[in-house]
């Protein structure tokens, strides 16, 4: 292999062939003004959304709604870009595809459309984004399944994030520049690991109110048999 061609771009391993590949004419600090930015508007408009019905919602509840929220749009908007352009996105300059360029910094198997990430983008995309906003709604309106969809969701969240690592470990963290503290410790690991802290934190939650909710049943039914 022609090591010349093969190493042009910024990814990891270095001889990792990406033939199509175009540099990013946007900036880190761009691309993660942008993220960020917009997750936190969301976050801001779901609080004080929410605040409306504080009667009803703590603080806990709140911010558990607002997740939910960032999650629909990194999701549908982000996770359901790459499933649609993963193909095209190392020679295209669209903003969300440097988007992702850049992420590539932290794990180069989105440049190459790994299957593993082709699969588990498109399922998170179009299962779990449009599920998020779908809570958001169900918690607002005190829907009787909310917590159902919370349990759902979280798990496939956290079994995909788990399977994001555990599939890179195997391959001895091969995709990424290893300790980098950036690339490797923030983009790679800090910001996959809240897909599995979160969700571990909501299933617990979410546990907690349908073992609740099915006592409350089992109770009533074993009062209305006493009396029959």
């Amino acid at each position: 292999m022609d090591s010349s061609k093969a190493s042009h771009h910024p990814y990891w391993p270095r001889d990792l062939s990406i033939p199509n590949y175009v540099a990013n004419d946007r900036s880190m600090s761009e691309i993660l003004v942008f993220l960020f930015s917009v997750s936190g508007l969301f976050m801001l408009v779901t609080w004080l959304i929410t605040g409306q019905a504080t009667s009803r919602l703590g603080a806990w509840r709140r911010l558990a709604v607002c997740w939910f929220a960032v999650c629909g749009f990194i999701h549908c908007v982000i996770e359901g870009w790459f499933s649609l352009y993963y193909d095209i996105i190392p020679g295209d300059q669209r903003f969300l595809s440097q988007l992702w360029k850049e992420y590539c910094k932290g794990d180069s198997r989105y440049a190459i459309a790994d299957n593993f990430t082709v699969c588990m983008e498109t399922v998170t995309a179009w299962l779990w984004g449009p599920f998020s906003f779908w809570a958001v709604y169900a918690f607002l309106t005190n829907k009787p399944y909310r917590f159902l969809l919370q349990l759902i969701i979280s798990v496939g969240q956290a079994y995909g994030a788990v399977l994001y690592f555990f599939t890179e470990h195997r391959d001895g963290y091969a995709h990424s520049e290893l300790g980098h503290p950036i690339y490797f410790w923030f983009y790679f690991v800090f910001m996959n690991t809240l897909w599995i802290v979160i969700p571990l934190a909501l299933i617990l939650d979410a546990w907690k109110h349908l073992s609740a909710a099915q006592r409350q049943t089992d109770s009533t039914k074993s009062q209305k048999n006493k009396k029959n």
